[in-house]
């Protein structure tokens, strides 16, 4: 069944750290701190809209939830928890950062009705963490996991690709150990890099270099069969279309439908595993219909991409069909 989010957006007012690839300014369009009141409104609506309350949560988004004063988090803790109660909606979402998760902490959000606390680890390896000024290491990222688990929270943790002084290897292994600490959800997010940041300087002084696009959804591709894999469920892969975003974006790996062409990818992938060492020249796949899209690729591009290679593939959608079938024609 669908999940819903009601998103509510709140800056980083406590947030000590200015991260590598942080411009708080871009990413909340300007947004103010809400209100006590303007909370209450914006629910209001929701609770009246939404039927199926039992699948949505209210989702704290901004990054440092935990991080902003406390008496301010818990007038938000406390207006949302009104909504919860009684046969409301299902409970609360929130994201942080590792190194504000505590005991005290936990007792106060499960206090209000908060179910899944997601943590921006965004690299495991203490060298990208330290380069990108993160302000914590691998290890609270893993001891603040054990602790979230243990009160009973849903855990999720956000990881970023192609940071400064990241590559392929060590985001694999950001993926490897993140699968380790078993986390219900988990997001990708590589890198975009945005005007006035320190990736923006390291970038034009040629001191940060990124890999080609196509490298990056060939990278991305494999985390999310990691993920999937490993049972844990991908809920974003790429940032979210934005036009604050579009108009400060230095370089990076911002795409739309950034998702669509890592899934895609895949499907290229297991046309290639059924046509490899085969001496065949014509094939016919079938696959969801939900699915054609992807298994076609943007614009064609995998029926393109065998083309090139010789090899004529044909694409058709089968309704119900949970994996693809195919033909040597």
């Amino acid at each position: 069944m669908r999940h819903n989010n009601i998103s509510v957006f709140v800056p980083n007012l406590g947030c000590p750290h200015s991260c590598s690839f942080c411009d708080q300014h871009t990413i909340s369009g300007e947004l103010k701190a809400p209100g006590v009141d303007e909370l209450r409104r914006l629910l209001t609506d929701a609770y009246r809209r939404i039927d199926d309350k039992k699948n949505t949560e209210i989702a704290f988004f901004g990054g440092s939830f935990t991080a902003i004063e406390h008496s301010y988090m818990i007038s938000l803790l406390k207006t949302a928890y009104e909504f919860i109660k009684n046969d409301g909606f299902y409970g609360i979402r929130i994201s942080t950062r590792p190194d504000f998760i505590s005991s005290d902490i936990l007792n106060i959000l499960k206090q209000y009705g908060v179910t899944s606390i997601e943590l921006g680890a965004q690299s495991m390896c203490d060298g990208v963490l330290n380069a990108n000024d993160r302000g914590h290491t691998a290890d609270d990222v893993k001891k603040s996991s054990e602790l979230i688990k243990s009160y009973g929270f849903e855990l999720g943790l956000q990881m970023m690709t192609g940071l400064y002084m990241s590559d392929k290897e060590k985001d694999l292994f950001t993926a490897k150990e993140i699968i380790s600490l078993n986390p219900e959800t988990a997001r990708i997010y590589p890198v975009c890099v945005l005007n006035n940041t320190k990736l923006s300087r390291l970038y034009e002084t040629g001191k940060y270099t990124l890999m080609p696009f196509d490298d990056m959804i060939e990278l991305c591709s494999e985390l999310l069969i990691m993920f999937s894999n490993a049972g844990i469920k991908v809920i974003k892969c790429g940032l979210h279309a934005s036009q604050d975003v579009k108009d400060k974006l230095v370089t990076g790996y911002y795409h739309p439908a950034f998702r669509e062409l890592c899934e895609s990818r895949i499907y290229r992938k297991l046309f290639e595993k059924e046509i490899l060492g085969s001496e065949e020249k014509y094939f016919e796949f079938s696959v969801n219909d939900r699915c054609l899209s992807k298994a076609r690729g943007q614009s064609n591009e995998n029926i393109t991409y065998f083309k090139n290679k010789g090899i004529t593939l044909k694409i058709t959608a089968e309704r119900d069909t949970e994996k693809f079938s195919v033909k040597r024609l």
